[in-house]
């Protein structure tokens, strides 16, 4: 469960840098402001989702440390 838990935390940490790289592309677009806001909604979306990812595992791996 530990392991699990683990690959699952890395795999949210991963969607996290691809959000930040996400926002930095959008940045350097130069967009209008519509088109940047329409743009970080969905990184919004993304990077709730990756956190949501990495927490779910980080619990993952103090319960499987605790029932170990």
């Amino acid at each position: 469960m530990v392991w699990a838990g683990a690959a699952l935390t890395l795999v949210g940490v991963a969607g996290l840098i691809a959000c930040v790289v996400y926002a930095l592309r959008l940045r350097r677009a130069g967009l209008d402001d519509a088109a940047m806001r329409a743009g970080l909604r969905k990184g919004v979306i993304a990077n709730m989702a990756a956190l949501f990812v990495s927490v779910i595992g980080l619990m993952l791996v103090i319960l499987g440390i605790a029932l170990a």
